[in-house]
């Protein structure tokens, strides 16, 4: 495990995509942190009640920039009316939600996780230990 932890912050402006209606701007901070080398957070700007953060895995994000990938509450694919966007779709118990990003504000801030930490070597940054005592109960007798 590694001590010399680097959070990496960059801001965004996805468009929130509605039908029918024009595209909404929204801002949003990308974070990587290798305290938790295999996320990626995104925390979107909602106005006066501050910031809804949704944790994607990495790979999910690199994947999703060269083809559509995820199954679940995140699924992220190229555009196919604008080749320079991406799709972010995201589903919740309180709604779902589709944005449109930048293609290559994604690969840059991705190409700056790797240059920290590089895919295969997340393992590396990880205590075990740590992540293991959050998980076990403490009541054990």
């Amino acid at each position: 495990m590694r001590n010399d932890h680097v959070t990496l912050r960059s801001a965004a402006v996805f468009d929130l995509l509605a039908p029918q209606t024009p595209a909404v701007p929204v801002k949003v901070e990308l974070r990587y942190d290798t305290r938790d080398p295999y996320a990626v957070v995104a925390a979107f700007r909602t106005g006066r009640a501050g910031w809804v953060e949704w944790v994607f895995a990495r790979d999910l994000v690199a994947d999703g920039l060269l083809a559509e990938a995820g199954n679940g509450d995140v699924r992220i694919r190229p555009s196919l009316e604008e080749p320079e966007s991406v799709l972010v779709e995201l589903n919740s118990p309180s709604g779902h939600a589709v944005f449109e990003a930048s293609a290559q504000e994604l690969a840059d801030f991705l190409d700056r996780t790797y240059d920290v930490v590089l895919p295969g070597n997340e393992h590396l940054w990880v205590d075990v230990d740590e992540a293991l005592t959050h998980l076990m109960p403490n009541d054990r007798a």
